[in-house]
């Protein structure tokens, strides 16, 4: 492995974090002969799933069986799988539980690495990246590389710790027990209402008497929100306790401060539902789960990122390049500022498809290698179908519903079309901004106003298909830059829109009518 050494050799590309997107994005680096180095400080990839989430599920699903053999397909519902070429190498090779465990997503990555043979350079902690005269200077482990372009992959790098007077009284979600025994009688205070917050007072839930889940907001569900990261299901015994009227409670409030009293702690809280009704609540234990944040303590002052979402998050153009910091760019869960609780990047399923994405943008800013598309005609009925078959197989344009699209630029001079996949929408509007006719297709959600997500009126026509509530496809019309038109496809209880009457002669139609011309289809 090359660092600056003797030779003064520049990387190319230098990746910072061997978790599930250093990993994979080494692995589409490796396949296209880059120059790429990726370092990890600890002796194996993976290093946050070994302690994280503590109760050691994941909320990640692993859908085994579904009656589909077509791997693609598979993919739509396999959370945890990195795209690779060898289906020895797949996640449900190694779990068959629809909640996996951590510890068997911690070895499935250590053997994804060692079998592609990715080149990572495991304990070697990153001490300070800085950038002198165009190029990136990264000193680690005590020897300094030096690389043209960073990508940072190390994930989260601490507990975020929100600003109460007396949060230092609280145990974290990194240091706390497992043991729900533990809390055995007591009344028990979980700052938090995201999955850590629910998953530590679900452990709780036999044995501690009291248990009480605060936060400003309400609890965001992800039935309703379409948010894999908002709080699922599986939870839902905590909130049965609570409408039971067992003592438990979920509460909007600020905590205001909180102190210790003897051998109890007090918690001075205002509720945000209640006019500023104020109280104070008696504790034997206080839980903080408020989520994490990424570390910047690594970046000098001539590259350090502009961060956003609390300081949580870095913020980050369409192309997944650092806002402020250029040749800098983001991978893995550091990748969902673009799509912040809405689709997918903040997970394995979502950001594996971005990463593919990323290395095919880097390959044509730093090899010169050109974006690669396929030619159509421009034809509705040629269109309809290649769309209608993308949206009906690609499982990244399932996954990274409303982020993802594919893109379709029509030359009217030439009849010609230059068909993209799997570009960020954003990304996509942005780049082809000039071009007076361009497509985008991509799945989207119905409205979100819903008052009960499961007693939903629907109304199966192709003229309303716009109502459709459930995932469905959605075709865009843009004229340098702006949008212009939109088409609905109903929605379909298994997932396949080919229907001529409810999905393909309404798109033909559609783009018929953009393109200026006749279609074929009756």
């Amino acid at each position: 492995m090359t660092t600056t050494g003797p030779d003064g050799h520049v990387h190319r590309y230098l990746i910072i974090g061997a978790g599930p997107g250093g990993v994979q994005l080494s692995y589409y680096l490796q396949r296209t002969g880059a120059d790429y180095l990726t370092l990890e400080r600890e002796d194996a990839p993976g290093a946050f799933f070994r302690r994280y989430p503590r109760h050691r599920k994941l909320i990640s699903l692993n859908k085994v069986n579904i009656g589909q053999k077509d791997p693609e397909i598979a993919l739509r519902w396999d959370w945890n799988s990195l795209l690779n070429d060898n289906p020895d190498l797949l996640f449900p090779q190694y779990s068959r539980e629809y909640f996996p465990r951590a510890d068997d997503l911690v070895r499935y990555l250590a053997d994804f690495q060692r079998e592609h043979d990715l080149n990572v350079r495991y304990s070697t902690a990153v001490e300070r990246i800085e950038k002198v005269d165009g190029l990136f200077t990264v000193h680690a482990g005590g020897e300094v590389f030096r690389a043209e372009c960073v990508i940072m992959a190390a994930g989260w790098g601490g507990p975020f710790i929100p600003d109460i007077p007396g949060i230092e009284l609280a145990t974290g979600y990194e240091d706390m027990s497992c043991s729900g025994e533990q809390y055995t009688g007591k009344r028990v205070l979980v700052i938090g209402k995201g999955n850590s917050a629910f998953e530590t007072a679900h452990a709780m839930l036999g044995h501690a008497s009291v248990i009480h889940l605060a936060s400003p907001h309400a609890v965001r569900f992800a039935w309703d929100t379409k948010h894999p990261g908002h709080v699922r299901g599986q939870y839902g015994a905590l909130l049965d306790s609570y409408w039971f009227k067992t003592l438990d409670g979920v509460l909007e409030c600020e905590i205001d401060r909180i102190w210790s009293e003897g051998d109890c702690f007090k918690a001075e809280i205002t509720y945000t539902l209640a006019q500023g009704e104020k109280a104070v609540l008696e504790y034997d234990h206080v839980v903080r789960c408020t989520g994490f944040r990424m570390d910047t303590s690594v970046f000098d002052e001539s590259c350090m990122p502009e961060m956003g979402f609390g300081g949580r998050l870095p913020v980050i153009r369409p192309d997944f390049q650092s806002q402020n910091v250029d040749g800098l760019y983001f991978a893995g869960t550091l990748m969902q500022g673009r799509d912040f609780k809405g689709a997918s990047s903040a997970f394995i399923d979502g950001f594996r498809y971005n990463l593919r994405t990323l290395t095919a943008l880097l390959a044509e800013r730093y090899e010169n290698t050109p974006l690669d598309s396929q030619v159509l005609r421009a034809d509705p009925d040629e269109l309809t179908a290649t769309i209608l078959e993308r949206l009906n197989y690609s499982s990244a344009l399932w996954t990274q519903f409303e982020y993802l699209c594919d893109v379709y630029v029509v030359d009217r001079d030439t009849g010609e079309v230059r068909h993209y996949i799997d570009l960020p929408e954003d990304y996509a509007v942005q780049r082809f901004a000039d071009e007076p006719f361009v497509l985008t297709a991509t799945l989207r959600w119905g409205p979100r106003d819903q008052a009960d997500v499961f007693n939903i009126v629907r109304h199966p026509t192709p003229d309303r298909a716009h109502e459709s509530a459930f995932l469905h496809p959605v075709v865009r019309a843009w004229h340098n830059g702006e949008q212009v038109a939109e088409q609905h496809l109903l929605e379909d209880l298994a997932a396949e829109w080919r229907d001529q009457v409810r999905h393909v002669q309404p798109l033909c139609k559609f783009l018929a009518a953009q393109l200026g011309v006749e279609t074929a289809r009756p």
